[in-house]
This record gives C-alpha cells, sequence and structure tokens, in this order.
C-alpha cells in the first residue's frame, strides 16, 4: 500500500515488480518500474515505504526458511504462494484495509484511489506541476490536473502565494 500512495505507482506498473527491482543508486533506495510504453524509470522509495517494505520481505523470506529477504527471487508483492500478485488482489487488498480502518466509503474506493490521493497531496504540499508530472509518468500535464482532487481549493488560490511575495 506504501508504494501505491506514496509514490503514486499505477497497479499495472507494481504487480509487474520482480525483486530484482529494488536497488541502491547513488545513496537512494530505488524500485525500478516500467511505465506505460515501455519506459523504465528508477523510483526513489522514502525511508518509511522502505522499512515496511523490509519488514514485509523479511516475513516473507522466514515463510520461505531463507535467511534474509535478499535470497528471494520472483514477483515483489506477492500472493503467499509467492505467486504474481493481480491487480484485482490490491484492488480487493485496499478495499478490506478501509473497511478494517472504519472508512465509510470503502465499497467506492479502488488501488487507482491511492495514486489520486498521492498525486493531490503533493500538489497540495506544494510540489511543481511539473515535477509531479514526471513523478506520475504523465506524458500531458492535463493529465496530472486532472488527477488533482482539490484543484479548486482556494487554500491553494495563487492569491496567497503572491501576497506573501510581495509583503
Amino acid at each position: 500500500m506504501g508504494l501505491l500512495v506514496r509514490n503514486s505507482i499505477r497497479t499495472d506498473e507494481l504487480t509487474a515488480v520482480d525483486l530484482d527491482a529494488l536497488s541502491q543508486d547513488r545513496g537512494h533506495r530505488v524500485l525500478t518500474i516500467v511505465r506505460k510504453g515501455g519506459r523504465r524509470v528508477k523510483d526513489p522509495a522514502g525511508p518509511s515505504t522502505w522499512e515496511a517494505l523490509e519488514v514485509y520481505l523479511e516475513a516473507r523470506a522466514a515463510v520461505a526458511g531463507l535467511e534474509g529477504w535478499r535470497r528471494l527471487s520472483g514477483p515483489q508483492p506477492a500472493t503467499a504462494s509467492g505467486g504474481r500478485l493481480g491487480q484485482n488482489h490490491l484492488w480487493e487488498l485496499v478495499r478490506r484495509l478501509a473497511r478494517t480502518a472504519g472508512i465509510d466509503v470503502w465499497d467506492q474506493l479502488s488501488a487507482h484511489s491511492l495514486r489520486h490521493t498521492a498525486i493531490t497531496l503533493v500538489l497540495d504540499a506544494g510540489a511543481n506541476i511539473r515535477d509531479v508530472q514526471d513523478w506520475a509518468g504523465h506524458r500531458d500535464p492535463r493529465t496530472t490536473r486532472r488527477y488533482d482532487q482539490s484543484r479548486g481549493s482556494l487554500d491553494r488560490s495563487p492569491v496567497y502565494t503572491l501576497a506573501s511575495y510581495l509583503a
């Protein structure tokens, strides 16, 4: 779930990932994913995401009788039997976790809802639209804008940025 919401990864990108896609690059822990159109990108995993991933993988390695998750191979994430997780599994997991958390609209959520949320949150936090477009893997900034669920929010009005700058 951390990769879906904190990295805005598409469900098909996540379900296609194998464990050898986890690596380090110039001090960054990264996940190499294949975007739409076959473009390979290195997406950094934040510390909390990486830690959660390591806990999950260590538990998986222990079940497999291995010492350390780096001895694992195959898909990441995986089913309980080690097979490739399908997109429908992610949808079911999101809804089950939302229902367990007491979210009233759990039955309206999907794994893709987390992508929308991630893009909205990062824009709310002040990230540049061009950077968010690249991060989300969108070719057109209009696509990124459609994902922004709070684009009509008065709290984000440039009027406040300009007023602060002029003050």
